[in-house]
Protein backbone atom coordinates (compact mmCIF):
# COMPACT_ATOMS: atom_id res chain seq x y z
CA UNK A 1 0.00 0.00 0.00
CA UNK A 2 3.05 2.29 0.32
CA UNK A 3 1.56 3.73 3.50
CA UNK A 4 2.44 4.43 7.12
CA UNK A 5 -0.98 3.05 8.06
CA UNK A 6 -1.76 -0.69 8.46
CA UNK A 7 -3.45 -2.06 5.37
CA UNK A 8 -6.61 -3.10 7.22
CA UNK A 9 -7.17 0.50 8.39
CA UNK A 10 -7.44 1.85 4.86
CA UNK A 11 -10.95 3.01 4.04
CA UNK A 12 -13.61 1.51 1.82
CA UNK A 13 -16.80 3.61 1.74
CA UNK A 14 -15.37 5.69 4.59
CA UNK A 15 -15.02 2.65 6.86
CA UNK A 16 -11.83 0.68 7.48
CA UNK A 17 -11.41 -2.72 5.84
CA UNK A 18 -11.22 -4.43 9.22
CA UNK A 19 -14.35 -2.63 10.44
CA UNK A 20 -16.31 -4.03 7.49
CA UNK A 21 -15.22 -7.54 8.46
CA UNK A 22 -15.91 -7.04 12.17
CA UNK A 23 -19.39 -5.64 11.50
CA UNK A 24 -20.27 -8.70 9.45
CA UNK A 25 -18.80 -11.01 12.08
CA UNK A 26 -20.77 -9.28 14.85
CA UNK A 27 -23.96 -9.79 12.87
CA UNK A 28 -23.46 -13.56 13.36
CA UNK A 29 -23.78 -13.01 17.16
CA UNK A 30 -20.57 -14.89 18.02
CA UNK A 31 -19.62 -15.75 21.60
CA UNK A 32 -16.37 -13.86 21.09
CA UNK A 33 -14.23 -12.10 18.50
CA UNK A 34 -10.46 -12.60 18.40
CA UNK A 35 -8.28 -10.28 16.33
CA UNK A 36 -4.84 -11.64 15.46
CA UNK A 37 -2.36 -8.97 14.44
CA UNK A 38 1.30 -9.02 13.48
CA UNK A 39 2.31 -5.36 13.76
CA UNK A 40 0.96 -1.84 14.37
CA UNK A 41 -1.01 -3.05 17.36
CA UNK A 42 -1.21 0.43 18.88
CA UNK A 43 -2.75 1.91 15.73
CA UNK A 44 -5.24 -0.93 15.46
CA UNK A 45 -6.29 -0.68 19.10
CA UNK A 46 -6.79 3.06 18.80
CA UNK A 47 -8.90 2.69 15.66
CA UNK A 48 -11.01 -0.12 17.13
CA UNK A 49 -11.22 1.10 20.72
CA UNK A 50 -15.01 0.62 20.85
CA UNK A 51 -15.05 -2.84 19.27
CA UNK A 52 -15.31 -5.77 21.71
CA UNK A 53 -12.45 -7.96 20.46
CA UNK A 54 -9.82 -10.01 22.22
CA UNK A 55 -6.40 -8.95 20.98
CA UNK A 56 -3.92 -11.65 19.99
CA UNK A 57 -0.41 -10.78 18.85
CA UNK A 58 1.39 -13.01 16.34
CA UNK A 59 5.12 -12.64 16.84
CA UNK A 60 7.00 -13.81 14.89
CA UNK A 61 4.73 -14.10 11.85
CA UNK A 62 5.05 -17.66 10.60
CA UNK A 63 2.01 -18.07 8.37
CA UNK A 64 -1.76 -18.33 8.54
CA UNK A 65 -1.81 -21.59 10.48
CA UNK A 66 0.53 -20.10 13.05
CA UNK A 67 -1.70 -16.98 13.25
CA UNK A 68 -4.84 -18.98 14.06
CA UNK A 69 -2.91 -21.09 16.56
CA UNK A 70 -2.14 -17.97 18.60
CA UNK A 71 -5.87 -17.46 19.30
CA UNK A 72 -6.67 -21.08 20.18
CA UNK A 73 -5.73 -21.00 23.90
CA UNK A 74 -8.58 -18.55 24.60
CA UNK A 75 -11.24 -20.49 22.67
CA UNK A 76 -13.65 -22.88 24.36
CA UNK A 77 -13.56 -26.55 23.36
CA UNK A 78 -17.28 -26.61 22.60
CA UNK A 79 -17.03 -23.74 20.10
CA UNK A 80 -16.89 -23.61 16.34
CA UNK A 81 -14.13 -21.36 15.02
CA UNK A 82 -14.81 -19.18 11.97
CA UNK A 83 -11.66 -17.76 10.36
CA UNK A 84 -12.00 -14.42 8.49
CA UNK A 85 -9.45 -11.99 7.06
CA UNK A 86 -9.09 -8.31 7.82
CA UNK A 87 -8.24 -7.41 4.23
CA UNK A 88 -11.26 -9.22 2.71
CA UNK A 89 -13.87 -6.57 3.50
CA UNK A 90 -16.93 -7.47 1.45
CA UNK A 91 -17.66 -10.99 2.65
CA UNK A 92 -21.44 -11.08 3.06
CA UNK A 93 -23.54 -12.17 5.99
CA UNK A 94 -25.58 -14.42 3.69
CA UNK A 95 -22.48 -16.30 2.54
CA UNK A 96 -21.16 -16.77 6.07
CA UNK A 97 -24.51 -18.03 7.34
CA UNK A 98 -24.60 -20.53 4.51
CA UNK A 99 -21.08 -21.70 5.38
CA UNK A 100 -21.80 -21.96 9.11
CA UNK A 101 -24.93 -24.03 8.53
CA UNK A 102 -22.79 -26.79 7.02
CA UNK A 103 -20.63 -27.35 10.09
CA UNK A 104 -21.09 -30.30 12.49
CA UNK A 105 -18.88 -31.63 15.33
CA UNK A 106 -17.48 -34.20 12.88
CA UNK A 107 -16.91 -31.99 9.84
CA UNK A 108 -15.24 -28.84 8.58
CA UNK A 109 -16.61 -26.33 6.06
CA UNK A 110 -14.50 -24.35 3.59
CA UNK A 111 -15.50 -21.43 1.37
CA UNK A 112 -14.31 -22.01 -2.20
CA UNK A 113 -14.94 -20.37 -5.56
CA UNK A 114 -14.69 -21.16 -9.25
CA UNK A 115 -12.51 -18.75 -11.24
CA UNK A 116 -11.42 -18.67 -14.87
CA UNK A 117 -7.89 -17.62 -13.95
CA UNK A 118 -6.85 -19.40 -10.73
CA UNK A 119 -3.26 -18.12 -10.76
CA UNK A 120 -2.10 -17.20 -7.29
CA UNK A 121 -4.77 -19.15 -5.42
CA UNK A 122 -4.57 -22.41 -3.51
CA UNK A 123 -6.34 -25.18 -5.45
CA UNK A 124 -9.08 -27.43 -4.05
CA UNK A 125 -7.99 -30.99 -4.78
CA UNK A 126 -10.80 -33.58 -4.86
CA UNK A 127 -10.91 -37.33 -5.40
CA UNK A 128 -12.83 -39.11 -8.17
CA UNK A 129 -16.02 -38.97 -6.08
CA UNK A 130 -15.74 -35.24 -5.51
CA UNK A 131 -14.58 -35.41 -1.91
CA UNK A 132 -12.10 -32.73 -0.86
CA UNK A 133 -8.67 -34.21 -0.17
CA UNK A 134 -6.47 -31.17 0.37
CA UNK A 135 -5.64 -27.61 -0.62
CA UNK A 136 -2.42 -27.07 -2.54
CA UNK A 137 -0.88 -23.62 -2.63
CA UNK A 138 0.17 -22.17 -5.98
CA UNK A 139 3.89 -22.31 -5.20
CA UNK A 140 3.65 -25.97 -4.23
CA UNK A 141 1.37 -27.04 -7.12
CA UNK A 142 2.46 -29.14 -10.09
CA UNK A 143 1.20 -28.55 -13.64
CA UNK A 144 -1.90 -30.73 -13.29
CA UNK A 145 -3.01 -29.12 -10.04
CA UNK A 146 -2.53 -25.65 -11.52
CA UNK A 147 -5.26 -26.50 -14.05
CA UNK A 148 -7.85 -26.76 -11.26
CA UNK A 149 -10.21 -23.76 -11.28
CA UNK A 150 -11.83 -24.31 -7.88
CA UNK A 151 -9.77 -22.28 -5.44
CA UNK A 152 -9.53 -21.61 -1.73
CA UNK A 153 -10.73 -18.31 -0.28
CA UNK A 154 -9.07 -18.89 3.11
CA UNK A 155 -12.38 -18.64 4.96
CA UNK A 156 -13.36 -21.75 6.91
CA UNK A 157 -15.15 -22.96 10.01
CA UNK A 158 -14.11 -25.93 12.15
CA UNK A 159 -14.82 -27.43 15.60
CA UNK A 160 -12.34 -26.04 18.13
CA UNK A 161 -11.02 -29.41 19.47
CA UNK A 162 -10.26 -30.74 15.99
CA UNK A 163 -8.83 -27.44 14.83
CA UNK A 164 -6.55 -27.30 17.85
CA UNK A 165 -5.29 -30.79 17.11
CA UNK A 166 -4.68 -30.12 13.41
CA UNK A 167 -2.87 -26.84 14.05
CA UNK A 168 -0.49 -28.58 16.44
CA UNK A 169 0.31 -31.13 13.69
CA UNK A 170 1.24 -28.55 11.05
CA UNK A 171 4.75 -28.31 9.65
CA UNK A 172 6.46 -25.75 7.46
CA UNK A 173 7.87 -28.06 4.80
CA UNK A 174 6.74 -25.90 1.87
CA UNK A 175 8.08 -23.32 -0.54
CA UNK A 176 7.32 -20.45 1.83
CA UNK A 177 8.64 -22.09 4.98
CA UNK A 178 5.37 -21.19 6.73
CA UNK A 179 2.66 -23.00 8.65
CA UNK A 180 -0.26 -23.02 6.23
CA UNK A 181 -3.80 -23.04 7.61
CA UNK A 182 -4.81 -24.78 4.39
CA UNK A 183 -2.85 -27.90 5.41
CA UNK A 184 -5.47 -28.73 8.03
CA UNK A 185 -7.77 -29.85 5.18
CA UNK A 186 -5.51 -32.79 4.34
CA UNK A 187 -5.27 -33.65 8.05
CA UNK A 188 -9.08 -33.60 8.33
CA UNK A 189 -9.42 -35.80 5.25
CA UNK A 190 -6.88 -38.25 6.66
CA UNK A 191 -9.05 -38.61 9.77
CA UNK A 192 -12.07 -39.33 7.60
CA UNK A 193 -13.79 -36.05 8.46
CA UNK A 194 -16.37 -34.69 6.04
CA UNK A 195 -15.18 -31.53 4.33
CA UNK A 196 -18.08 -29.42 3.18
CA UNK A 197 -17.72 -26.53 0.75
CA UNK A 198 -19.80 -23.46 0.06
CA UNK A 199 -19.47 -20.68 -2.49
CA UNK A 200 -19.98 -16.90 -2.27
CA UNK A 201 -22.72 -15.25 -4.30
CA UNK A 202 -20.20 -12.91 -5.94
CA UNK A 203 -16.47 -13.11 -6.56
CA UNK A 204 -15.91 -9.67 -5.01
CA UNK A 205 -16.98 -10.99 -1.61
CA UNK A 206 -13.75 -12.92 -1.24
CA UNK A 207 -11.29 -10.61 -2.98
CA UNK A 208 -8.54 -9.27 -0.77
CA UNK A 209 -6.89 -5.87 -0.85
CA UNK A 210 -3.14 -5.78 -1.44
CA UNK A 211 -2.73 -2.46 -3.27
CA UNK A 212 -4.53 0.76 -4.08
CA UNK A 213 -5.89 -0.57 -7.37
CA UNK A 214 -7.60 -3.50 -5.67
CA UNK A 215 -8.98 -1.14 -3.04
CA UNK A 216 -10.46 1.07 -5.77
CA UNK A 217 -11.90 -1.98 -7.53
CA UNK A 218 -13.75 -3.10 -4.40
CA UNK A 219 -14.89 0.48 -3.70
CA UNK A 220 -16.56 0.62 -7.10
CA UNK A 221 -18.18 -2.78 -6.59
CA UNK A 222 -19.47 -1.74 -3.18
CA UNK A 223 -20.88 1.50 -4.56
CA UNK A 224 -22.57 -0.38 -7.40
CA UNK A 225 -24.24 -2.57 -4.79
CA UNK A 226 -25.44 0.48 -2.85
CA UNK A 227 -26.81 2.11 -5.99
CA UNK A 228 -28.67 -1.06 -6.96
CA UNK A 229 -30.11 -1.36 -3.45
CA UNK A 230 -31.47 2.20 -3.61
CA UNK A 231 -32.94 1.71 -7.08
CA UNK A 232 -34.64 -1.48 -5.89
CA UNK A 233 -36.29 0.69 -3.23
CA UNK A 234 -37.63 3.07 -5.89
CA UNK A 235 -34.91 5.74 -6.00
CA UNK A 236 -34.20 7.30 -9.41
CA UNK A 237 -30.47 7.80 -9.99
CA UNK A 238 -29.42 9.96 -12.92
CA UNK A 239 -26.25 7.86 -13.17
CA UNK A 240 -25.85 4.88 -10.80
CA UNK A 241 -22.06 4.94 -11.35
CA UNK A 242 -21.83 8.49 -9.97
CA UNK A 243 -23.21 8.03 -6.47
CA UNK A 244 -21.20 7.25 -3.33
CA UNK A 245 -22.88 5.87 -0.22
CA UNK A 246 -20.64 5.86 2.84
CA UNK A 247 -23.02 4.80 5.56
CA UNK A 248 -26.66 3.81 5.99
CA UNK A 249 -29.40 5.42 3.89
CA UNK A 250 -33.16 5.07 4.34
CA UNK A 251 -35.46 6.41 1.64
CA UNK A 252 -39.10 7.21 1.00
CA UNK A 253 -40.93 7.03 -2.30
CA UNK A 254 -40.05 8.85 -5.51
CA UNK A 255 -36.63 10.11 -4.47
CA UNK A 256 -34.51 11.61 -7.29
CA UNK A 257 -30.71 11.87 -6.97
CA UNK A 258 -28.59 13.63 -9.59
CA UNK A 259 -24.93 12.86 -10.39
CA UNK A 260 -21.90 12.99 -8.09
CA UNK A 261 -23.86 12.97 -4.84
CA UNK A 262 -22.22 11.65 -1.65
CA UNK A 263 -24.29 10.28 1.24
CA UNK A 264 -22.31 9.76 4.45
CA UNK A 265 -23.13 8.40 7.90
CA UNK A 266 -26.82 7.94 8.70
CA UNK A 267 -29.04 9.68 6.16
CA UNK A 268 -32.83 9.62 5.96
CA UNK A 269 -34.59 10.86 2.81
CA UNK A 270 -38.36 11.39 2.86
CA UNK A 271 -40.85 11.05 0.03
CA UNK A 272 -40.39 13.10 -3.15
CA UNK A 273 -36.95 14.40 -2.18
CA UNK A 274 -34.84 15.83 -5.01
CA UNK A 275 -31.06 16.09 -4.61
CA UNK A 276 -29.04 18.14 -7.06
CA UNK A 277 -25.66 17.30 -8.52
CA UNK A 278 -22.40 17.54 -6.54
CA UNK A 279 -24.17 17.56 -3.17
CA UNK A 280 -22.86 16.02 0.06
CA UNK A 281 -25.30 14.95 2.80
CA UNK A 282 -23.93 13.65 6.08
CA UNK A 283 -25.81 12.38 9.17
CA UNK A 284 -28.99 14.25 8.28
CA UNK A 285 -32.77 13.85 8.13
CA UNK A 286 -34.48 15.24 5.05
CA UNK A 287 -38.27 15.65 5.11
CA UNK A 288 -40.87 15.04 2.41
CA UNK A 289 -40.86 17.21 -0.68
CA UNK A 290 -37.47 18.82 -0.01
CA UNK A 291 -35.48 20.10 -2.96
CA UNK A 292 -31.72 20.32 -2.47
CA UNK A 293 -30.19 22.08 -5.44
CA UNK A 294 -26.70 21.49 -6.76
CA UNK A 295 -23.39 21.95 -4.90
CA UNK A 296 -24.76 21.91 -1.35
CA UNK A 297 -23.23 20.49 1.83
CA UNK A 298 -25.57 19.34 4.62
CA UNK A 299 -23.94 18.02 7.77
CA UNK A 300 -25.85 16.95 10.88
CA UNK A 301 -29.06 18.80 10.02
CA UNK A 302 -32.82 18.23 10.19
CA UNK A 303 -34.83 19.55 7.27
CA UNK A 304 -38.61 19.88 7.46
CA UNK A 305 -41.02 19.19 4.63
CA UNK A 306 -41.06 21.23 1.42
CA UNK A 307 -37.89 23.21 2.07
CA UNK A 308 -35.72 24.50 -0.77
CA UNK A 309 -31.95 24.58 -0.28
CA UNK A 310 -29.22 25.94 -2.52
CA UNK A 311 -27.56 25.97 -4.89
CA UNK A 312 -24.19 26.37 -3.18
CA UNK A 313 -25.54 26.32 0.39
CA UNK A 314 -23.80 24.94 3.46
CA UNK A 315 -25.84 23.75 6.45
CA UNK A 316 -23.69 22.84 9.45
CA UNK A 317 -24.44 20.65 12.50
CA UNK A 318 -27.49 21.35 14.68
CA UNK A 319 -29.26 23.32 11.98
CA UNK A 320 -33.02 22.76 11.86
CA UNK A 321 -35.26 24.05 9.09
CA UNK A 322 -39.01 24.13 9.69
CA UNK A 323 -41.50 23.36 6.93
CA UNK A 324 -41.24 25.47 3.82
CA UNK A 325 -38.05 27.33 4.73
CA UNK A 326 -35.78 28.55 1.91
CA UNK A 327 -31.99 28.64 2.11
CA UNK A 328 -30.47 30.08 -1.05
CA UNK A 329 -27.16 30.36 -2.85
CA UNK A 330 -23.95 30.96 -0.91
CA UNK A 331 -25.72 30.87 2.46
CA UNK A 332 -24.16 29.20 5.50
CA UNK A 333 -26.27 28.21 8.50
CA UNK A 334 -24.82 26.77 11.70
CA UNK A 335 -26.55 25.62 14.91
CA UNK A 336 -29.69 27.58 14.13
CA UNK A 337 -33.44 27.11 13.86
CA UNK A 338 -35.09 28.63 10.79
CA UNK A 339 -38.85 28.90 11.16
CA UNK A 340 -41.72 27.98 8.86
CA UNK A 341 -41.61 29.70 5.45
CA UNK A 342 -38.66 31.89 6.42
CA UNK A 343 -36.13 32.80 3.74
CA UNK A 344 -32.38 33.32 3.75
CA UNK A 345 -31.78 33.51 0.06
CA UNK A 346 -28.42 35.13 -0.70
CA UNK A 347 -24.87 35.38 0.57
CA UNK A 348 -25.59 35.30 4.31
CA UNK A 349 -24.21 33.67 7.47
CA UNK A 350 -26.67 32.65 10.19
CA UNK A 351 -25.04 31.11 13.26
CA UNK A 352 -26.36 30.39 16.78
CA UNK A 353 -29.72 31.91 15.87
CA UNK A 354 -33.41 31.34 16.37
CA UNK A 355 -35.40 32.65 13.45
CA UNK A 356 -39.19 32.77 13.62
CA UNK A 357 -41.70 32.06 10.87
CA UNK A 358 -42.13 34.10 7.68
CA UNK A 359 -38.90 36.02 8.25
CA UNK A 360 -37.09 37.48 5.25
CA UNK A 361 -33.33 37.86 5.66
CA UNK A 362 -31.68 39.99 2.99
CA UNK A 363 -28.47 39.36 1.12
CA UNK A 364 -25.20 39.75 2.98
CA UNK A 365 -26.73 39.50 6.47
CA UNK A 366 -24.45 38.22 9.22
CA UNK A 367 -25.19 37.15 12.77
CA UNK A 368 -22.02 38.16 14.59
CA UNK A 369 -22.14 35.34 17.11
CA UNK A 370 -18.52 35.03 18.26
CA UNK A 371 -16.41 37.57 20.14
CA UNK A 372 -13.24 35.52 20.01
CA UNK A 373 -13.96 33.75 23.29
CA UNK A 374 -17.69 33.06 23.64
CA UNK A 375 -20.59 32.50 21.27
CA UNK A 376 -23.91 34.31 21.64
CA UNK A 377 -27.42 33.88 20.32
CA UNK A 378 -29.47 35.98 17.93
CA UNK A 379 -33.28 35.82 18.10
CA UNK A 380 -35.42 37.10 15.21
CA UNK A 381 -39.17 37.25 15.76
CA UNK A 382 -41.93 36.11 13.42
CA UNK A 383 -42.47 38.19 10.31
CA UNK A 384 -39.35 40.32 10.69
CA UNK A 385 -37.65 41.80 7.63
CA UNK A 386 -33.85 42.08 7.75
CA UNK A 387 -32.44 44.42 5.10
CA UNK A 388 -29.42 43.52 3.06
CA UNK A 389 -25.89 43.94 4.43
CA UNK A 390 -27.05 43.89 8.05
CA UNK A 391 -24.84 42.81 10.94
CA UNK A 392 -26.69 41.50 14.00
CA UNK A 393 -24.19 41.63 16.86
CA UNK A 394 -25.22 38.95 19.35
CA UNK A 395 -26.59 38.67 21.92
CA UNK A 396 -29.43 40.55 20.31
CA UNK A 397 -33.14 40.16 19.60
CA UNK A 398 -35.21 41.52 16.73
CA UNK A 399 -38.88 41.96 17.58
CA UNK A 400 -41.69 40.27 15.67
CA UNK A 401 -42.72 42.23 12.60
CA UNK A 402 -39.69 44.52 12.88
CA UNK A 403 -37.86 45.92 9.88
CA UNK A 404 -34.10 46.45 9.90
CA UNK A 405 -32.88 48.95 7.32
CA UNK A 406 -30.28 47.80 4.85
CA UNK A 407 -26.65 48.39 5.81
CA UNK A 408 -27.35 48.52 9.56
CA UNK A 409 -25.24 47.26 12.42
CA UNK A 410 -27.62 46.23 15.21
CA UNK A 411 -26.07 46.00 18.68
CA UNK A 412 -29.21 46.39 20.82
CA UNK A 413 -32.59 44.69 20.88
CA UNK A 414 -35.08 46.19 18.44
CA UNK A 415 -38.81 46.65 19.14
CA UNK A 416 -41.52 44.80 17.23
CA UNK A 417 -43.38 46.32 14.30
CA UNK A 418 -40.95 49.22 13.90
CA UNK A 419 -38.15 50.28 11.57
CA UNK A 420 -34.67 50.26 13.07
CA UNK A 421 -31.58 51.36 11.19
CA UNK A 422 -28.09 52.63 11.93
CA UNK A 423 -26.48 54.71 9.20
CA UNK A 424 -24.53 57.91 8.87
CA UNK A 425 -26.33 60.54 6.82
CA UNK A 426 -25.42 60.46 3.11
CA UNK A 427 -23.85 63.66 1.83
CA UNK A 428 -22.25 64.90 -1.38
CA UNK A 429 -19.12 67.13 -1.51
CA UNK A 430 -19.24 69.05 -4.79
CA UNK A 431 -15.86 70.73 -4.44
CA UNK A 432 -13.99 67.41 -4.12
CA UNK A 433 -11.73 66.27 -6.94
CA UNK A 434 -9.71 63.11 -7.43
CA UNK A 435 -6.00 63.74 -6.90
CA UNK A 436 -4.23 63.57 -10.24
CA UNK A 437 -0.98 61.75 -10.75
CA UNK A 438 1.93 64.04 -11.57
CA UNK A 439 2.70 64.15 -15.28
CA UNK A 440 6.07 62.80 -16.43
Amino acid sequence: MFSDMPKVLHLLADKSLIQHVLNTAQALSPDSLHLVYGHAGAQLRQALVDVPVQWVEQSPQLGTGHAVAQAMPSLADDSHVLVLYGDVPLISLHTLKNLCQKITPDSIAVLTMQVENPTGYGRIVRDADGNVLKITEEKDADASIKLIKEVNTGILIAPAPALRRWLQALNNNNAQGEYYLTDIIALAAAEGKTIHTAQPQQLEEVLGVNDRMQLAQLERHYQQQQAEKLMQQGVSLRDPARLDVRGEVSVGRDVLIDVDVILEGTVSLGNNVKIGAFTVIRNSQIGDGVEIRSHCILDGVTIGANCIIGPFARLRPETVLAEGAHIGNFVEVKKSFIGTQSKVNHLSYIGDAEVGSKVNIGAGTITCNYDGVNKYKTVIGDGAFIGSDTQLVAPVSVGAGATIGAGSTITQDTPPDALTLSRTRQQTVYSWKLTEKPKK
